[in-house]
């Protein structure tokens, strides 16, 4: 068939008019209407990042493509401090942040960091998934961030040492251990009569092989990844802190989102939380076999003369001036009687 020009140009015209017609509407239903940015210190591998991977893809399910969060793992946007300003300011819209660096700036938020106050996992949950979390995220609004319900594990610390097990609050008369620069560290160890040296953690294993310290403390997680058995004999399961990650946004972000895409997206940030704490868990009793076969020594001791030994040198009678009454009540209600 043999077309007239002004039939061709007709055609042609139509045809192009469709295509940028067209166009538009395939970038919108590529483009999220609203893009953020989710930055976290941990490795990539860590479940907390694959958790989260699942959760960004739930969402942008659930929200017809509307909300696309982006992972930023392993401190890419900067360090906890530098991150932690930039949700602030909303330069990124959701960062995880352990409670007691949090602490800095929300003093409350490492409450749930005090010394063998948690026996065991089940007490930490119904706390953190209770009245103590509740409060806790209620100081955090004060700071103008919002915290999501369901905070994230960490896991317990473990008491590491190259000289000796920890069996008794006796047998930290004295030991040097390397703690972060924190006061509530350095005071729970005075406490125990011990020398805590506050040493920044990328100078943690010259620090130990050195022997500039004998010990250390952190979640396993950090001595299989830090190679710290290398440098350390006997890891005992003091369990002496637990920690946790709050998952903040800015509020300005979060109040952008209109309440059902609010709903849509807290919901799956709370999910993931939830995997995540089952995740954690199966991670550390895989990790203690994995050490242990790289020549650690584990034991586990006793934690209630630990506790008693801090009741008596006035640790927690100065931790509830520091937190207050009410705070301190919320954290005993969970835990039982501290002071």
């Amino acid at each position: 068939m043999i077309l007239s020009r002004r039939r061709l140009l007709t055609v042609g015209s139509t045809a192009l008019a469709g295509a940028v017609v067209g166009a538009p509407f395939i970038a919108r239903a590529q483009q999220a209407e609203f893009t953020y940015k989710y930055a976290n210190n941990l490795p990539d591998t860590h479940p907390m990042n694959a958790r989260a991977r699942e959760m960004s893809e739930a969402i942008k399910k659930d929200t017809n493509g509307r909300v696309d969060i982006q992972i930023f793992p392993n401190s890419q946007l900067g360090s906890d401090t530098d991150t932690l300003s930039q949700v602030r300011s909303g330069g990124v819209e959701f960062f995880t942040l352990s409670g007691l660096i949090l602490s800095t700036l929300v003093p409350a938020a490492s409450i749930n960091g005090v010394g063998f106050a948690f026996p065991d996992y089940d007490t930490v949950w119904k706390a953190m998934d209770g009245d103590l979390g509740a409060y806790v995220r209620a100081q955090i609004a004060k700071a103008n961030l919002v915290a999501m319900d369901k905070i994230w594990d960490n896991g317990f610390r473990q008491t590491t040492s190259s000289t000796k097990p920890i069996n008794t609050p006796e047998d930290l008369k004295s030991f040097k251990i390397r703690v972060p620069v924190s006061p509530l560290w350095t005071s729970m160890y005075k406490a125990f009569e011990a020398a805590p040296a506050s040493i920044n953690f990328n100078e943690v294993y010259s620090s130990l092989q050195t022997k500039v310290v004998e010990g250390q403390e952190n979640p396993l997680a950090i001595v299989a990844t830090a190679k710290l058995y290398e440098v350390q004999k006997y890891c005992s399961l003091t369990n002496h802190m637990w920690d946790g990650f709050w998952f903040l946004a800015n509020r300005r972000a979060w109040e952008r989102l209109p309440e059902d895409l609010r709903t849509i997206v807290a919901k799956h940030i709370n999910a993931a939380a939830e995997k995540e704490r089952v995740d954690v868990a199966k991670l550390n009793a895989s990790l203690q076999q994995d050490i242990a076969g790289k020549g650690m020594i584990f034991n586990q001791p006793d934690p209630t003369p630990f506790r008693d030994k801090l009741r008596q040198a006035g640790f927690y009678s100065e931790w509830k001036g520091k937190y207050g009454d009410e705070a301190w009540a919320i954290l005993e209600k969970s835990v039982g009687k501290l002071v």
